[in-house]
């Protein structure tokens, strides 16, 4: 595994657990408005395998679980062997992923390999090539959401409100998940790095607020009642 990042701790990332958060190298996505754009190439800088084993050996008893986040960690074949080692110093895990390979996903809830799981969906099917650079990128991840659905794996759906996605747009979506699992909605935050090409879109594109969800939540949770609004 080859990792590009740690948080130490965190009260936020997995409910109700005391974790730290690996950042994965890697990701098969190229998302206008990602804030971990340095993690999309897996070359560069870099924390070995073997140093986040030591940093979490030092830490048993103190953190619950772990969270491995990304990048995109499911790009790694490495995966299920590390989880595999969390695992034999009783952390609980949780995975932050993309859905695109619901295979890998299976194969991790096969293993017992997960406790929790965040499953993005980004955007309609129509507009994953924008959004993120690849196509057919829904179906895949409704895919892994049946899997988890099926595994019986604690699990949420996040989608970040990015600029020119509308209300229209987002009832859309939400109508299109046929679950009603926890439904976390990020809100828009200008990156610090990003593309030139995307300068334009990421300035000027309005992006859905706060007040503009809650005004509107009753219509939203007619679709998706496990609304959480981040």
């Amino acid at each position: 595994m080859i990792f590009g990042g740690i948080q130490r701790s965190s009260t936020i990332d997995f409910p109700g657990l005391l974790s730290c958060v690996l950042f994965t190298k890697g990701c098969d996505f190229d998302c206008f408005y990602c804030h971990n754009r340095g993690l999309i190439k897996p070359d560069g800088e870099a924390i070995s395998e073997k140093d986040v084993l030591d940093f979490l050996k030092r830490r048993q008893g103190l953190l619950e679980g772990v969270v491995i986040s990304g990048g995109e960690p499911t790009v790694q074949s490495g995966l299920p062997e590390f989880l595999r080692r969390l695992r034999m110093m009783e952390y609980r895990l949780k995975l932050d992923t993309n859905g695109q390979r619901p295979s890998m996903i299976k194969g991790l809830t096969e293993a017992c390999l997960l406790d929790y799981a965040a499953v993005d969906i980004k955007a309609l099917p129509h507009d994953y090539k924008e959004v993120c650079g690849i196509e057919n990128g829904f179906d895949k991840v409704l895919t892994s959401i049946d899997v988890l659905e099926e595994s019986g794996v604690e699990y949420e759906v996040r989608t970040t409100l990015y600029p020119g996605m509308t209300f229209e747009m987002l009832q859309a979506l939400m109508g299109r998940v046929p679950y009603k699992p926890r439904w976390r909605l990020n809100y828009f935050k200008m990156p610090v790095s990003y593309k030139p090409e995307d300068e334009k879109r990421l300035s000027c594109s309005v992006a859905l607020t706060k007040k503009d969800i809650e005004c509107n939540m009753d219509l939203l949770r007619k679709l998706q009642p496990r609304i959480i609004s981040a």
